[in-house]
């Protein structure tokens, strides 16, 4: 009836002007209820010793070794810098909006850095969303499987100007020193003004000296960012640390055409800015740079060879500008009390904020409303690890008695199904979570 589509009407206004409230309180937050506990009195090694080149999904883990978000909200920190998605919508030149978005997919991973905490698992079935009013757009994800564990996303423009989706199903691994996270996966960006998608993955991630000395993280491996309607590509290696920490965090590559010219060099750390700059200045640099290296090393002969086992110092950590160079990223800067909360950005320590606004509209399956999340963010270490092994032991009954029943469990938000770019298998946004008319939801918490 009329009436009643009035009445569903007013009832979304009025939820969004909840949000809208809410968002405009973000970036207020300066920290955490309480700080993080030390590690020091635990040892990691009598847990990962039998783990040796296991993958690590299936390992309980003590709670101390987490940060209080779960995973589903770790990756809603892709969305950190989201204005060089609007800074690509902005621009009608293919290579400029390639710019754009090589250095969002870069941005995504640096959020990394420095976070040593391990993030919840979710739950079959565990939900967050996030909108943010200020950065414009609205995020939607789910805990899609268990075994093997992926999660599912699709953020929006609030302005309908792009759409950002992914699935990502990261396999953790322990090598005696190490444990390295590959995250499985495809992530893709469509901008509908111009009709393109890019499509993408993520490069390895590896903490190091996880049984003694400092922990340290870096990223390696290739990342290839294409855009499906040009042909156009960005090919990027994340170099590993290398000899004397030298090639610590250095991320380096090209923008390319359909016929792999080389268009644009693109340069950087992943934990400090990225820069764009012609192609044959950059490799005349690069030769410049190898000759004065190559020197360095004949004055060093007689070093052991092999990777360095402590973090590199940190005068390390400039980028060398190339004359001539364009910024097109440089990361948000910490709060000052950041090694104090985890690592946590200032976007990450408003991920787990709960109000009046969130607790009315938000479905119960919200990562905001995990008990043992919540419990570890507010300093209770001892209900948060009970938490968590009543959750994790409800997921396995739950799993149990599906194994005796027909029914098999389904997503709600998500299907599986191909991606329309490149025809890899995704998973797909179904629609309908914004309506707000959650029913039939799984009792998970």
């Amino acid at each position: 009836s009329a009436s009643s589509e009035t009445g569903l009407g007013n009832k979304l206004c009025r939820t969004t002007d909840r949000f809208t409230q809410a968002a405009k309180r973000v970036g207020k937050i300066t920290s955490l209820p309480t700080p993080m506990f030390s590690r020091n009195d635990v040892s990691i090694w009598g847990i990962l010793k039998k783990c040796i080149g296991m993958e690590l999904s299936k390992i309980a883990m003590p709670v101390i070794f987490n940060e209080p978000l779960s995973f589903l909200q770790r990756l809603t920190e892709y969305m950190e810098h989201t204005y060089l998605i609007h800074k690509a919508n902005a621009t009608t030149d293919s290579v400029e909006r390639m710019k754009c978005v090589a250095a969002f997919a870069v941005s995504a991973v640096a959020s990394q850095w420095e976070r040593t905490g391990k993030p919840f698992n979710p739950l079959l079935g565990e939900t967050y969303e996030l909108i943010r009013e200020d950065l414009g757009f609205r995020w939607v994800s789910e805990q899609v499987s268990h075994h093997p564990p992926v999660s599912a996303f699709h953020a929006e423009g609030l302005n309908q100007d792009f759409v950002f989706h992914g699935s990502i199903y990261p396999k953790l691994k322990f090598w005696g020193k190490s444990i390295e996270a590959e995250p499985k996966g495809l992530i893709t960006l469509e901008l509908p003004r111009y009709n393109e998608a890019y499509t993408w993955t993520n490069p390895t991630c590896c903490v190091h000296n996880i049984i003694v000395g400092q922990l340290w993280i870096e990223q390696y491996g290739s990342m290839e960012v294409i855009n499906h309607k040009t042909g156009e590509r960005c090919s990027m290696m994340f170099k590993p640390c290398g000899l004397f920490g030298k090639e610590l965090h250095k991320v380096e590559g090209y923008i390319q055409d359909k016929s792999k010219k080389k268009l644009c060099a693109i340069y950087g750390k992943w934990t400090e800015s990225l820069y764009a700059v012609d192609p044959v200045t950059f490799d005349s640099h690069k030769k410049t740079d190898k000759k004065s290296s190559d020197e360095r090393k004949d004055n060093k002969r007689g070093s052991v060879d092999e990777e360095p086992e402590e973090m590199p110092p940190p005068d390390a950590e400039t980028v060398p500008v190339v004359p001539g160079s364009e910024l097109i990223w440089k990361i948000t800067p910490r709060p000052g009390n950041s090694a104090q909360f985890y690592a946590f950005s200032t976007f990450a320590m408003h991920l787990n904020e709960q109000d009046k606004s969130t607790e009315e509209v938000a479905p119960a399956t919200d990562s905001r409303f995990r008990p043992d999340i919540r419990a570890m963010e507010n300093g209770d270490i001892d209900f948060a690890s009970s938490e968590k092994k009543r959750l994790e032991e409800k997921q396995r009954m739950a799993r149990k008695n599906r194994s005796k029943s027909p029914a098999e469990w389904k997503t709600r938000w998500f299907e599986q199904g191909q991606n329309p770019h490149n025809k890899a298998q995704d998973w797909i946004y179904l629609k309908g979570y914004w309506e707000r008319n959650y029913t039939d939801l799984p009792d998970i918490y």
